[in-house]
């Protein structure tokens, strides 16, 4: 790190002195004269634009011979050219005339500045000041706006972010495989899924790809790729101040300030701060919890010593304190094992009774607290180098996660698992070098080379540990050992593990203009991956005894387990694309690709035979992944557009977490499909009907199921039947809904409030989902209702100065089930993650 930090000062210094810093300076507004938010500003027939500030004011250094022309686009507004033979000298003064024309969405997913509609690739893009307004915090809730996404997380560690169904496991986290969902914020990858968690800070655009990405991102991405743009330091000063306060105690408090340091060097602080009381009742405790307690802080240094260098240093740090995650028992299967081993009896044999049997009285009795303390953060240095006619771009970045947990496993309020904690520490290094750009009139593209080293280790070890009423639990014999006092009462497992890995890879993907019309994208990856485990689990506390049939009991429960694993994997995959450009109205393409989820290893226990841990299943064959895609882009008129696609991908070996009826293989444990497939058309469009409303929706089909799964085990309700495994080839997959969608409009009209000019703007949102599975194995129970969440807002908003707006989600207090998920042990319960009632509020803004 401290080599490349040196080598790229020393870089700046030389190229400062070599080059001189031109620069374009302007002012766009409307034709009352008001300053206009967020116009793009781009250099015509190149990758260089700027959007404008809080006071409309944009400047764009990046310049290129003279002359040039700058194409200016707002939503709302025809757009505007400008040719200049020569660098200006006075501040222009750009004024914009109304138009019903949609304003030019920008994206920089294949690395360069584009036109979304003009990309082969299927993207929804979500805007800062959308995700700002609609209270969409963090990744849970932009899923709402984007139907193709599904994310569940019953905590932070425990979250599967997927895309079409594809990604990661569904349900529960196993450290040891990698996510086919790429996340990335400034271009680092973050490597750890409790990120998706934290909130949002200051951000500027989301961009969601779907399909492979490996031939454009540095991590290989399987199923899609998350690409976030925060806001960079400007030379303009300036700043915001945000309150927001709801019910159930919500306060939110952002504030964001930049501006200059010199006239080379100009900063950007950035805070937010997120509390509100819980949803959920203890009446053991008296309190609420899963409530929400958040604070993140990033600031950001830009430095532009010439014209064709960029250089940003950033830091970020994140915590999360919440009495949160607890999840609700929501329904009792009865299972195939003897009627003593039945959920139902085991609760009556020990006087119990559930609190409550309908989870959405939001009412719980657990005796072992929640607990999820989630910190992450870093440091990254991006560095921009204009180089002919493109950009070289290399991003180093180190992160770090902590987290400390507790859970109640068994849901209940009986001392079954009284102790679930698994405090890890996470360290990741990343180095990505890239070039793109064009090479000839008719060829350009980007290649660029990545690695990726990653620390993960239990802090200082993971804990599973028995109650004195866990012997009920697990009773497999109707012999009278099992209730020996003392038995398993305080009995448990303290693991140590470390999982070593490097991951590297060379990438590219080259855009031919065969014509003008037809381009051919042909893009190839090489994969390297290492990893190594050392895993050893030791058993502690209960009766201490040398009877060997109270000896056996007790390691029925938990054994002690030990293996080193030493995997590696190379491999090569790669994507064809033809893109045909009918007029300036129609795009189409057709995509073939290939992709690779790196070889993976079991590090939440190993299933047992006779009490032996089964070290075969320790290693995780790697996933193999056929894609086909064919979509058309088209802007019916100058204020629509409508996008379909049909996509279809098979994988082989899949990756799959199953459950299963041990307590002591925590969070379940991995094995491999023989082969999935998904299938699916998207539908999605934006309209904007008169200079003041706008509309746009998404409608996504997607079919998942098991081609062929000839051992899978069972689901929960065939628990104890004749075979621990079954068929299930012609299955679905879990976690996808064959039917979601989206749909959003707003009325913004330009109006002065107390003097002031602004917008009065009414805007509501609406996301459905058909009713899916929530087992990896399909049951009969554990299926979730399809729902659905309306959104709105309304207020009042400036460019700068006050702003203010009232909101709610889930205006109509829809009772939905996020996830559902069965107890450790399998005895017939099973729990669920609820989604959060209705909550409202109003949120104060200032800028300056």
């Amino acid at each position: 790190m401290k080599n490349f930090l040196s080598t790229a000062i020393a870089l700046v210094l030389f190229l400062q002195h070599a080059s001189a810093q031109n620069e374009i300076k302007g002012k766009i507004k409307d034709s009352s004269g008001e300053p206009l938010i967020g116009s793009t500003v781009l250099i015509k027939g190149t990758n260089t634009y700027a959007l404008s500030d809080e006071n409309g004011e944009f400047k764009l250094t990046n310049l290129k011979e003279f002359p040039l022309t700058l194409q200016v686009n707002f939503v709302g507004f025809k757009e505007f050219q400008l040719e200049l033979s020569a660098l200006p000298q006075e501040v222009l003064d750009i004024q914009l005339e109304d138009d019903l024309q949609l304003a030019e969405v920008l994206i920089t997913a294949r690395r360069r500045t584009e036109e979304v509609q003009k990309v082969p690739i299927p993207i929804s893009v979500v805007g800062g000041p959308k995700i700002e307004e609609s209270g969409s915090f963090n990744v849970n809730r932009v899923k709402e706006l984007v139907p193709t996404v599904q994310l569940y997380s019953s905590n932070p560690r425990n979250t599967t972010l997927n895309i079409r169904g594809l990604g990661s496991t569904f349900g529960l986290t196993n450290d040891g495989i990698d996510p086919g969902v790429g996340f990335y914020v400034d271009g680092v990858y973050f490597a750890r899924p409790a990120a998706t968690s934290l909130d949002f800070i200051d951000i500027e655009q989301i961009e969601v790809l779907r399909g492979p990405q490996g031939t454009l991102f540095g991590k290989n991405t399987t199923a899609g790729a998350f690409n976030i743009s925060t806001r960079l330091p400007s030379y303009t000063p300036g700043g915001t101040v945000e309150l927001s306060y709801g019910n159930y105690g919500f306060i939110q408090a952002k504030t964001s300030i930049t501006g200059p340091l010199s006239k080379n060097l100009a900063a950007r602080v950035s805070f937010s701060g997120t509390q509100r009381d819980g949803v959920i009742e203890n009446i053991v405790t008296g309190k609420s919890i899963n409530d929400l307690n958040n604070l993140g802080f990033r600031g950001q240094l830009l430095f532009n010593p010439s014209s064709k260098v960029e250089l940003v240093l950033a830091g970020d740090a994140s915590s999360q304190r919440p009495d949160g995650y607890a999840q609700v028992v929501a329904g009792v299967v009865e299972t195939q094992r003897a009627p003593y081993r039945r959920f139902e009896q085991i609760i009556a044999d020990l006087n119990y009774d559930l609190p409550t049997r309908d989870a959405f009285d939001r009412i719980v009795d657990h005796d072992t607290p929640w607990r999820s303390n989630n910190d992450l953060g870093g440091i990254s240095l991006n560095a921009d180098i204009q180089i002919g006619e493109g950009t070289l771009t290399s991003t180093t970045a180190w992160r770090y996660w902590n987290w400390g947990p507790s859970n109640d496993r068994d849901f209940t309020g009986l001392p079954v698992l009284s102790l679930s904690q698994a405090p890890s520490r996470h360290d990741q290094f990343s180095q990505e070098i890239r070039y793109a750009g064009d090479f000839s009139k008719k060829l350009s593209g980007v290649f660029g080379v990545f690695y990726l080293s990653q620390n993960l280790k239990t802090s200082p070890y993971h804990t599973e540990e028995s109650g004195a009423a866990q012997w009920r639990f697990s009773q497999s014999s109707t012999s009278p050992l099992w209730a020996t006092p003392g038995l398993l009462d305080g009995y448990g497992i303290r693991t140590y593990s470390t999982l070593e890995s490097v991951g590297a890879a060379v990438f590219g993907q080259l855009d031919w203009a065969i014509t003008e019309k037809l381009h051919f994208l042909p893009g190839i990856r090489f994969n390297y991956d290492k990893k190594d485990v050392d895993y050893k689990r030791e058993t502690y506390g209960g009766l201490q005894t040398t009877d060997p049939a109270l000896l056996a009991i007790q390691r029925s429960v938990y054994s002690p387990q030990s293996f080193i694993a030493n995997v590696e994997d190379q491999n090569w995959s790669g994507q064809a694309t033809l893109a045909y450009q009918f007029s300036e109205k129609i795009n189409t393409f057709a995509t073939v690709s290939t992709s690779y989820k790196p070889v993976g290893i079991n590090l939440g226990g190993l299933p047992t035979v006779a009490g032996q841990p089964l070290l075969e299943v320790a290693e995780v064959k790697p996933e193999y992944v056929k894609h086909f895609e064919l979509g058309i882009k088209t802007t019916p008129t100058k204020g629509s557009t409508l996008n379909v696609v049909f996509h279809n991908t098979n994988i082989e070996d899949y990756q799959t977490l199953v459950q299963t009826a041990e307590v002591g293989v925590n969070r379940g444990f991995l094995a491999n499909a023989d082969e999935v497939r998904v299938i699916g058309v998207e539908l999605d469009g934006n309209v904007r009907l008169t200079p003041t409303i706008t509309l746009n929706g998404a409608l996504a089909y997607t079919d998942g199921i098991y081609v062929s799964f000839p051992n899978a085990p069972v689901p929960l309700e065939e628990t104890g039947g004749e075979s621990a495994f079954k068929d299930i080839s012609g299955g679905r997959l879990p976690g996808i809904s064959k039917w979601a969608g989206s749909v959003g409009s707003e009325y913004a009209k330009p109006t002065k409030f107390f003097g002031n000019s602004g917008s009065f703007f009414v805007a509501a949102d609406a996301f459905f989902r058909s009713e899916f599975s929530s087992s990896p194995s399909p049951s009969r129970y554990l299926n979730v209702d399809g729902y659905a969440l309306v959104n709105a807002r309304a207020g009042f908003r400036m460019s700068k100065g006050f702003s203010a707006f009232i909101w709610s989600r889930n205006l109509l207090n829809q009772n939905y089930y996020e996830q559902l998920l069965p107890a450790a042990g399998n005895a017939g319960h099973y729990a669920a993650v609820l989604g959060d009632p209705a909550t409202f509020g109003v949120t104060l803004r200032y800028a300056i």
